[in-house]
């Protein structure tokens, strides 16, 4: 999926605020590009850090959900989707997702998770 010139300048300007440290001004700014099932990864991931970053948390989960369904294989897209689940204290539901993390790639920081909530 390719995004528009005007998308383009969109994710570009979500990215520096939320680098800038605000995340929900990046978040408004993603808002028209999370319309349809043709949204880029790029603009999810964004988008969930930065619902994630601002409490704006069943957005979230629902941008990291769609992460997870676009492609089941995608490790840091369940460990963030636990975080989201844990953060709203779904500590079975992060759980299931921590595992998952850590099957698909041990890191440390996936590990950690797993133990925190088991």
């Amino acid at each position: 999926v390719v995004l528009s010139n005007e998308g383009l300048v969109a994710h570009r300007a979500a990215a520096v605020l939320y680098e800038a440290g605000d995340a929900a001004g990046a978040a408004r700014e993603l808002e028209p590009l999370l319309a349809g099932d043709a949204t880029p990864k790029s603009v999810l991931e964004l988008a969930g850090r930065a619902f994630f970053r601002s409490a704006q948390l069943r957005r979230a989960e629902d941008a990291f959900r769609r992460l997870v369904e676009r492609d089941p294989s995608d490790a840091y897209a369940r460990f963030a989707l636990g975080r989201t689940l844990e953060r709203q204290s779904r500590r079975e539901e992060a759980a299931a997702c921590y595992r998952l993390a850590a099957a698909m790639d041990p890191k440390a920081e996936y590990v950690q998770a797993v133990e925190r909530v088991s």
